[in-house]
């Protein structure tokens, strides 16, 4: 199982080639393809001289390899699988990091009248009742986990998903590509939509809806479990994640003069 998993992970190496310690951190599709890794790494090389290696995947799978012990920490979006994976005693701890928001992008004309829909949840039942091609990450990572509880909340069954309903099994960028190929809707994270780069003929169409909100929580893996994982790095990354310094860096991050994520941890 670990090879497997390890063989669908893309790993990601950053920052300096001999830095003095290196770790391995799981996160998410949605905020590698946000661009933001990109300029934190570099700055967590040269403040601690250490090479954190990204192994991006959805939440789903970057919980698995957390709990097979094959990473030091995780970084994800799905606070009730973050619970229950430090319940679990697989973390030892939840923090959050940072925010955004989910959106709901769809070609321009609009069939389904998305840009009228009054919450998240209309905005679904315009796009089922239309049968509008839809595009679902269908990868168990945290954007799907989340679109299929607003499909709930909506009140359209996993069982009624139609020909219009089309699962890829892909990361944020490769679901958002399929999306502009086909005209078609699809839930994105802003950061990553914001840092898409073949928009095609899709805008923003709604946004704002509280139930919308994305927090990014860090979990440390438990070296109760797994004896082998740094522990001292990880939190030695988590005190930088948490800090003015990176504060900085991440709301200093934009596109467009759009900020694209909101730092909010606290000191303990």
């Amino acid at each position: 199982m670990k090879r497997i998993l390890l063989t669908a992970a893309a790993l990601v190496v950053a920052g300096a080639a001999q830095a003095a310690d290196v770790m391995k951190m799981a996160v998410t599709t949605s905020f590698h393809n946000s661009g933001l890794a990109e300029v934190l790494l570099p700055e967590i090389a040269e403040d601690l001289d250490l090479e954190v290696q990204l192994l991006v995947v959805g939440t789903g799978q970057a919980l698995k390899l957390g709990q097979a012990g094959d990473v030091d920490a995780i970084l994800v979006h799905s606070r009730a699988a973050e619970e229950a994976f430090v319940a679990e005693g697989y973390g030892t701890h939840r923090r959050e990091i940072m925010y955004n928001d989910f959106v709901v992008i769809g070609p321009q004309d609009d069939p389904a009248g998305v840009t009228d829909a009054a919450s998240a949840a209309d905005a679904l039942q315009r796009i089922a009742g239309a049968e509008a091609a839809f595009v679902s990450r269908g990868d168990d990572s945290g954007t799907h986990k989340k679109e299929l509880s607003l499909w709930s909340d909506a009140g359209v069954a996993e069982d009624g998903f139609g020909a219009w309903y089309n699962a890829v099994g892909a990361g944020m960028g490769a679901a958002l590509n399929t999306a502009s190929g086909m005209g078609a809707y699809i839930l994105s994270d802003r950061a990553s939509w914001l840092n898409f780069g073949n928009k095609g003929d899709l805008g923003l169409l709604y946004a704002g809806d509280p139930v919308l909100f994305n927090q990014y929580a860090y979990l440390p893996v438990n070296p109760d479990m797994h004896g082998h994982v740094k522990n001292d790095l990880a939190l030695k990354l988590e005190e930088w994640l948490t800090s003015v310094r990176a504060k900085e860096l991440i709301e200093g991050y934009t596109i467009g003069g759009e900020t694209l994520f909101v730092f909010n941890a606290t000191s303990e």
